[in-house]
């Protein structure tokens, strides 16, 4: 029992002790705590005491840049007010000077006014008195003359304009002589050279092509039974077949020249082949088109390397290639084409112009006949827009538009593609004209000369390059034989539509005959 209360109370005094040693560590953590959590406030006010101090350093800084700029600016401004005024203060006085002055030269007007009138009063006293003595004068002019004055006029008149006009025909005369003298030779040299160059032959113009046969039988083929190859053929090619009696031979008709040329190049396929039926019609059109298209780049291609001009669009390279099958007055037009651009750079050369840009446009002058066969437009008008579609240069377009005269020639490169046109159109064996236009053209032609006054006959030779008109000695002068061909040439001109130039040529003779 002794022993138990033993325990119990050394138990006891062991909790007490543990629960005063506890408390005493707890006691002394609370402490340190304390200290800890002072160090850390005094801690905290130092770091915001240094922020406050570093933030009102800044704001102390802020606030004196800011004041500086201030007291820049408004020095500036002071400043500029300063230079204001004082321009204000110097155009101030500028315009009291010119006030003066103005009242000035007000004043010099004034007095200058007034002796012009007094002149003026003068003058018209002065006036009037000339006119009474003019009009006593005139009187006495009628009498001794017995012409009235609007006679008199009229006589003085007609014979100053008669004097005028000769004389003006005589300082005409002068000057185109002078001006060919110098001219002529440099241009005859220039334009012999260059036709010398280019000259070449030409397909005569025509809408057929004949396809030549083995022999007679190729011909029911072609036909077929109840006509099938052939209105087959028709159909796809677009072409008219004649098959008729010449021998050994069949014509192709169509005003299309690529049509009828893909025409003949499908015939002479099909009549090589032998086989001749509708399938195989249809199959050998189609490689001949596209055999054709091949054609046509390559000739487009040629033309464009051989003229030497560069960046040509596709399809105008291929515009270029249909003209090798079109023709005009019997002249080939891409062959015309090509020369028209030769002499265009030749001349473009000898006048120091750009001649690649020259060769351009003498190329592409007459572009739009490939297409002109399908268009109600003319030609002209058909290329101005193509030139315009595929971006040509302005140059070009021009060119195109003025070259037959429908628009006004705004840069010398188009005068000369003009020029080249007339020259390529119109030099011996470039085209063929037909009888019954050439006797009509020459007709004409003399008929228009001799509705002249003073004309006895007119002649056209040289196949029309030429007229000789044969004038009354009597009524026509040496003078007015000058002015006579220049009314003709006129005429000529407005009235009639003829290839190249007509040489003009009046011939004023006198014969004195004596017998003995």
């Amino acid at each position: 029992m002794l022993h138990i209360i033993l325990n119990i109370g050394i138990a006891l005094v062991a909790l007490l002790a543990g629960w005063f040693i506890n408390d005493f560590y707890r006691k002394k953590k609370i402490q340190n705590a304390i200290y800890r959590a002072e160090d850390i406030e005094k801690q905290a006010l130092k770091e915001a005491n240094k922020k406050k101090n570093e933030i009102l350093l800044k704001a102390k800084e802020e606030m004196y840049r800011l004041r500086e700029n201030l007291e820049k600016e408004y020095h500036q401004r002071h400043e500029y007010l300063e230079r204001l005024e004082n321009k204000l203060q110097n155009r101030e006085k500028s315009l009291e000077e010119r006030e003066i002055l103005v009242n000035t030269q007000q004043s010099r007007l004034t007095k200058q006014e007034y002796r012009l009138n007094q002149q003026n009063q003068e003058f018209q006293k002065k006036h009037e008195e000339l006119g009474k003595i003019i009009t006593r004068q005139n009187k006495k002019l009628e009498t001794i003359s017995q012409m009235s004055l609007e006679d008199a006029k009229k006589m003085l008149l007609t014979n100053i304009e008669h004097d005028t006009k000769l004389e003006a025909v005589r300082i005409n005369k002068n000057i185109i002589d002078q001006a060919k003298e110098n001219a002529v030779r440099r241009a005859k040299s220039i334009l012999i050279e260059t036709i010398e160059k280019i000259a070449s032959d030409h397909t005569v113009e025509t809408t057929i092509s004949v396809v030549n046969l083995a022999s007679e039988d190729i011909k029911g083929r072609i036909i077929g039974r109840d006509g099938r190859n052939i209105k087959t053929f028709e159909t796809l090619s677009g072409v008219k077949v004649i098959v008729d009696d010449t021998p050994e031979a069949v014509v192709l008709s169509s005003f299309d020249p690529v049509k009828r040329e893909t025409a003949r190049l499908a015939l002479e396929r099909l009549i090589k082949n032998g086989k001749i039926n509708p399938q195989r019609v249809e199959e050998i059109i189609r490689k001949s088109e596209k055999e054709m298209e091949q054609l046509i780049w390559k000739a487009g291609t040629e033309a464009v390397k051989e003229v030497n001009i560069d960046r040509v669009h596709p399809e105008l390279i291929k515009m270029l290639g249909r003209l090798r099958y079109r023709t005009s007055y019997g002249q080939n037009v891409l062959q015309h084409s090509k020369e028209v651009a030769f002499l265009t750079g030749a001349m473009a050369a000898e006048l120091g112009l750009d001649v690649k840009l020259a060769k351009r446009a003498g190329m592409l002058h007459d572009i739009g006949k490939a297409i002109s066969q399908n268009s109600e437009n003319t030609h002209t008008q058909i290329g101005v827009e193509l030139a315009k579609e595929y971006k040509e240069h302005p140059v070009v377009i021009n060119a195109i538009a003025s070259h037959h005269e429908d628009e006004a020639a705004d840069h010398p490169i188009s005068i000369l593609v003009s020029a080249a046109d007339s020259i390529s159109g119109s030099r011996p064996g470039a085209r063929r004209e037909t009888l019954e236009g050439y006797v009509r053209r020459i007709d004409s032609l003399e008929k228009l000369a001799d509705s002249f006054d003073g004309v006895t006959k007119a002649y056209a030779i040289s196949a029309g390059r030429e007229i000789r008109v044969i004038v009354k000695p009597e009524k026509i002068k040496d003078d007015e034989a000058f002015l006579l061909a220049s009314e003709i040439a006129k005429k000529i001109q407005s009235e009639m539509e003829y290839p190249g130039h007509i040489k003009v040529t009046v011939m004023r003779e006198t014969r004195s005959i004596q017998y003995v």
